[in-house]
């Protein structure tokens, strides 16, 4: 059994998972925790494969700061500084990663957790997943990146009532209002968050990168801009011998009245523009 809190384990089919590994204290961050995650964060950095799978072992995804570890230190603020500064690298690293990252939550995911969940460019929820900020509730303020990506991802409403009044979110409250991907069920969420991953990792790695770049910059730029560097992408992508192969294949299975194979449930258009 492994003693680390948290893993990276590197699959066959492309598929880099950063495990949270510690289920006996809910994932806790203390400053260990915290500085593994980090380091785990960096290794992946280094090579991200085609995709990363975050998740956790147990019932609970995160339970947020270990409270243990912060009260009743005569050095309180200057530990938990340096808990929040380990577990920001990562949620940086996690952020700036060029490839897409999954991120599966199960039971509860509570002040860092979330943040560090809402990593993830595609965030699964199982049922039983409840989502709380709880950072008020003890007299502290958010951390992880929550405060900056539920306005972004909620609007600043819907932000404050998080923040402020500690509310809960069932996964389907979680869903409904935008703070996940999708929900499924328990028993299915390991099994469906690695099949994504794993697809993703099988895809195309240009245009799944750029595809990324660009949602990460139309957070913040201008239309103008934005539609120009769309345009861009598409065109240096376009003349590249993937796409090309891609569209020939595309083409040649219409033309003997087969379905494509991409995507795989609706009839993709036979020009894209």
């Amino acid at each position: 059994m492994s003693t680390q809190p948290v893993r990276v384990v590197r699959h066959a089919d492309g598929v880099v998972e950063l495990l949270l590994d510690d289920p006996g204290r809910g994932n806790a961050l203390d400053l260990p925790t915290a500085e593994a995650l980090r380091d785990a964060a960096a290794g992946i950095t280094a090579d991200p494969g085609g995709a990363v799978l975050l998740r956790a072992a147990g019932g609970n995804f995160c339970v947020g700061g270990d409270l243990r570890a912060f009260a009743g230190r005569a050095d309180t603020s200057s530990y938990v500084h340096a808990v929040a500064t380990a577990a920001h690298e990562a949620v940086r690293a996690l952020h700036e990663l060029p490839v897409p990252v999954v991120a599966a939550v199960r039971g509860a995911a509570a002040g860092g957790g979330i943040g560090l969940a809402l990593a993830g460019d595609l965030v699964l929820a199982a049922r039983s997943a409840r989502f709380r900020l709880a950072y008020t509730a003890i007299g502290l303020t958010p951390d992880c990146g929550a405060s900056w990506v539920l306005q972004r991802l909620l609007g600043p409403r819907r932000a404050a009532d998080l923040i402020l009044t500690n509310r809960v979110l069932t996964g389907e409250d979680a869903e409904r209002w935008g703070l996940v991907s999708r929900v499924v069920e328990d028993d299915e969420l390991d099994d469906t968050a690695y099949r994504i991953a794993a697809e993703l990792a099988a895809g195309s790695a240009p245009a799944l990168r750029a595809a990324k770049d660009l949602l990460r910059a139309g957070a913040e730029a201008p239309l103008n801009d934005h539609l120009a560097a769309e345009a861009r992408s598409i065109a240096a992508l376009a003349g590249g011998p993937e796409a090309q192969s891609a569209m020939e294949s595309f083409l040649a299975a219409r033309s003997r009245g087969r379905a494509p194979s991409a995507p795989p449930k609706e009839a993709a258009p036979q020009s894209v523009s």
